[in-house]
């Protein structure tokens, strides 16, 4: 099996979420001067078109927004099946992320997902997010 490809690390609009990602953290882009979340990342603030962006740590907790079940092998890499899952931040439900998740295993619509890393074979951390299972949630 061929190693997944790795995130450029130090690329200039997403570098910040990859090196967050290192120190095991989840950041999103950020507005200085109005507080608004930037995602996807850009050079300007989509709202007053400040410049001033920066990184910030957010809280690792998300909800299943929509999710697809991959059957057809698309890299040797990605091993089917595998889920393809978008997740909406719990504190910023605007800001949906792309999840990718071993198997297919059962999710539902608002489930609980938590992010975490992992490393890849050339020992970069790559953001990660799993289902939440406890006795609240019936999982």
């Amino acid at each position: 099996m061929t190693d997944a490809p790795s995130p450029v690390v130090d690329d200039p609009d997403t570098g910040g979420f990859w090196q967050a990602a290192q120190r095991d953290m989840l950041a999103i882009q950020w507005c200085e001067a109005c507080d608004l979340p930037v995602h996807l990342p850009r050079p300007q603030c989509p709202r007053c078109a400040s410049d001033g962006l920066a990184w910030r740590e957010v809280d690792g907790t998300a909800t299943v927004y929509s999710w697809a079940v991959v059957h057809h092998p698309v890299h040797r890499a990605f091993p089917v099946p595998y889920t393809v899952a978008l997740v909406a931040l719990a504190a910023h439900p605007t800001i949906r992320l792309v999840a990718h998740l071993d198997g297919a295993p059962p999710l539902r619509e608002g489930q609980r997902m938590r992010f975490f890393t992992r490393s890849d074979a050339a020992g970069v951390l790559l953001p990660q997010w799993a289902p939440i299972t406890d006795s609240a949630e019936g999982v």
